[in-house]
């Protein structure tokens, strides 16, 4: 057991990791899921979702949008975790759906590709209740001219 003063203070990285995920949560669109941002570690994200028949269509399933708000969110945040300045832009973005989801806890695993100037790429793939891949994408994320330091959601 260790106490306060024998741990070591958080990396400059780590910072960066936990302000984004204060970020994540402060974006008010936000406020309309049950998820919450997790970032163990450079390049990767993961985002754990609650799905339930809010964001159905009429044949009971998640509806395509959440799919990509899902999927959107933990290949930005993963890249996002290797630009440290400035808020990242969702350029494109590709989703492949394999199964319908019916709702339960989802999980988004996010990782970083490639690209650390202007231009990176990320993806990310959904993974249900039974361990099963349900979706993935790939995104190509911009450098923006909005300084993180400047976002109320980013405090390191």
């Amino acid at each position: 057991m260790t106490d306060a003063s024998q741990t070591k203070p958080a990396s400059g990285a780590a910072l960066h990791w936990r302000a984004l995920e204060s970020l994540y949560a402060s974006a008010p669109v936000n406020s309309l899921f049950a998820s919450r941002l997790e970032i163990p570690g450079e390049g990767v994200s993961r985002i754990i979702f609650d799905v339930d028949e809010r964001v159905f269509h009429a044949a009971g399933a998640a509806h395509g949008t959440i799919y990509f708000k899902m999927l959107d969110d933990a290949a930005f945040y993963a890249a996002n975790t290797m630009v440290s300045d400035r808020f990242l832009l969702t350029t494109s973005f590709n989703l492949h759906f394999s199964r319908p989801i019916k709702g339960g806890r989802v999980i988004a695993e996010g990782k970083w590709v490639s690209g650390r100037r202007r231009v990176l790429v990320g993806e990310a793939r959904l993974i249900d209740e039974e361990g099963e891949e349900v979706g993935r994408g790939t995104g190509t994320f911009m450098r923006s001219q909005i300084a993180l330091s400047g976002l109320p959601g980013y405090r390191p």
